[in-house]
């Protein structure tokens, strides 16, 4: 199994937009071997002392923080699908994000400990 994470600061106006967009996206990550994904906005997000989820993003007021994942098989299937966007026509029809993408941080994870399900 292999994880990416994401946290996008998202305006609040543009939720719908936004989903509009994650749903396109996410069903191409299904398509590629994503085994789920999910996206989840913002309900209770608090300031941190040191850091939060907002500073790590350079949230703005009025802008909402989305946190989402993909759950790959593993790792050579997130890579194999990462190589798939490039060309890939689907993402210039997609338009502008409703989101500023110079603030998303993400990465991607190797499970250390599982539990539940």
């Amino acid at each position: 199994m292999y994880v990416q994470g994401f946290v996008i600061p998202v305006p609040e106006g543009n939720r719908d937009a936004y989903l509009a967009v994650a749903e396109r996206f996410d069903r191409w990550l299904m398509d590629h071997g994503a085994a789920e994904v999910m996206e989840a906005w913002e309900e209770r997000v608090e300031d941190g002392k040191h850091t939060d989820f907002r500073r790590a993003v350079a949230a703005e007021p009025g802008e909402k923080i989305v946190f989402s994942w993909v759950i790959w098989p593993d790792r050579a299937a997130a890579d194999a699908a990462e190589q798939a966007m490039e060309g890939d026509p689907i993402f210039a029809q997609m338009g502008d994000m409703p989101f500023d993408g110079k603030r998303m941080i993400f990465g991607g994870f190797a499970p250390i400990l599982e539990l539940g399900r």
